[in-house]
């Protein structure tokens, strides 16, 4: 399993978690997410984790200093955002993935803010 870290968004991505990794997260049990291509602006108001069945992703750090600045993932990944990221997602091939927030959300529906793009 190979964990990378970038620094400047503060994203961890777990490429290729072994099964018991996936077992261990009860990941089969979070809600999932599909979406089609395109770009989503995203506030992260907690942290939120996901594993990426489909779909490839780059996110760029909002505001943007440089086009060098982003991180890229997919489908087998597991990706934790930080709480209070702000960033673009560009989603080049759909997304279908599983996510849940840490700490929970309350029971209320969340803001746009805070939902998985």
């Amino acid at each position: 399993m190979a964990s990378d870290s970038n620094s400047i968004l503060r994203i961890i991505i777990e490429t290729n978690p072994p099964k018991s990794r996936l077992e261990e997260l009860n990941i089969k049990y979070w809600p999932k997410w599909a979406g089609p291509p395109g770009k989503y602006d995203v506030k992260y108001e907690a942290e939120e984790i996901c594993y990426f069945v489909k779909g490839k992703v780059k996110v760029y750090p909002r505001p943007r200093k440089s086009s060098s600045e982003f991180v890229e993932f997919g489908a087998g990944d597991l990706v934790i955002f930080p709480k209070g990221l702000s960033c673009t997602c560009e989603v080049s091939i759909a997304v279908d993935k599983y996510y849940k927030f840490e700490p929970p959300c309350s029971s209320s529906s969340p803001s746009s803010s805070s939902s998985s793009f």
